[in-house]
């Protein structure tokens, strides 16, 4: 089981990652924006983040910039999950750290599948 942060701001679309994450054994912890999925994040510690590209205030890739930059949070990986599809987005935010990329729509069991491979090419430890 892994400790998953979800930052999204759409809750349905939170929701129906709740529920297949935790179908796949993993415990989720959510924040609807940016800044608070940092401030969450300084006290709950996850295995994988799952960010939205769109947020409000913070967007996702200066999220994914100030996750890259801290010591603290460099190494976690991060799942893109985000309506921005075009070639320079998805490129942009792989460039910028994310682990992988899916965009919107999405199949549900699709990126449950790709954060647990993304958790399975995490060191041991």
């Amino acid at each position: 089981m892994a400790r998953i942060l979800l930052i999204d701001d759409d809750e349905l679309l939170v929701e129906l990652v709740r529920y297949t994450l935790e179908a796949h054994g993993h415990e989720v912890l959510t924040a609807p924006d940016g800044v608070r999925g940092l401030e969450l994040l300084q006290r709950e510690p996850a295995d994988v983040i799952v960010l939205d590209g769109i947020l409000p205030g913070l967007d996702g890739l200066e999220v994914l910039k100030q996750l890259r930059t801290d010591a603290r949070t460099a190494h976690i990986p991060v799942v893109m999950l985000s309506a921005r599809k075009e070639d320079r987005d998805v490129l942009g935010g792989l460039s910028m750290g994310a682990d992988d990329y899916l965009t919107k729509p999405f199949i549900p069991e699709e990126l449950a599948i790709r954060v647990d491979r993304v958790l399975a090419r995490q060191p041991a430890g």
